[in-house]
């Protein structure tokens, strides 16, 4: 394993239609989409158009939670871990929620799904042969990875002792100065950042969530409406470039960043 444990290194999707979504981001972003066959439950790989590995998309319909309820559409956000077995055990120690079992992916690695003690999603990622995503800044590659929260200190907590995470407050000043972000490591190390989202968002929209790289933000909004997707806020100006929420489709939220168009401060 070359990743540090707590370093952000897949996403994946869960749709209830996976052709309709398989459509949607081809159409914006240009992805290609390789069905890994009924052994993987036809698990599809995303590569981005420079054939760089992106994340994985899958199709939920008609399945359940434990607790019977469907199985909710939205992208998942993995930190790599050196040992999913111990990292999950101090994961439950700490008060979260194994929601699978720790799973071989065949001889790529293996994952388990959880919830945090704030109620987040977050998964697991023991590489073996596959490492995840390449970090390439490309379009339509993801460039950013946040947990916005409501509570920031049990996040943070949580984060450092069951991920390692070495959080560090941003340098850079937010548009308000009331509200704490920390990165996961200083500067060009960072793998991502934990927002207190406090008086910033409803609790109910809080969790885990990742950028996409674009060249223009204009022209990904022209092809984000184009075919069925919805902007949700924003674009925004700031000095990590122009960034927008969105949502596909069938609701699955992301947040597209063109940092060509990044505001200088000042």
């Amino acid at each position: 394993m070359s990743r540090t444990t707590g370093t952000s290194t897949w996403t994946d999707l869960s749709v209830q239609d996976l052709d309709a979504a398989k459509a949607f981001y081809t159409g914006v972003f240009g992805w290609t989409f390789r069905d890994l066959g009924a052994e993987f439950g036809h698990y599809a790989i995303i590569s981005n158009i420079d054939g760089a590995p992106v994340g994985g998309a899958m199709s939920v319909a008609g399945m359940t939670a434990p607790d019977g309820t469907a199985l909710p559409t939205g992208w998942d956000v993995y930190l790599t871990v050196d040992d999913a077995d111990t990292r999950l055990a101090a994961a439950l120690e700490h008060g979260a929620t194994a929601l699978t079992p720790v799973m071989d992916i065949g001889t790529d690695g293996r994952n388990v799904m959880l919830k945090d003690p704030t109620g987040a999603t977050i998964g697991m990622w023991q590489a073996e042969e596959f490492e995840g995503y390449e970090f390439t800044g490309s379009p339509g590659s993801p460039v950013w990875f946040e947990l916005m929260t409501h509570q920031f200190d049990a996040a943070s907590a949580f984060y450092t002792s069951v991920f390692d995470a070495q959080l560090v407050p941003m340098g850079e000043s937010m548009e308000d100065d009331s509200v704490r972000y920390a990165t996961n490591g200083p500067g060009e190390s960072a793998s991502w950042g934990l927002c207190d989202a406090s008086g910033v968002m409803p609790v109910e929209d809080a969790g885990w969530r990742f950028y996409l790289a674009v060249d223009s933000s204009a022209a990904a909004i022209e092809r984000i409406e184009e075919h069925g997707g919805t902007v949700l806020d924003g674009p925004i100006d700031c000095p990590f470039g122009r960034i927008a929420t969105i949502a596909d489709p069938e609701g699955a939220t992301f947040q597209i960043s063109a940092m060509s168009e990044a505001v200088a401060e000042g």
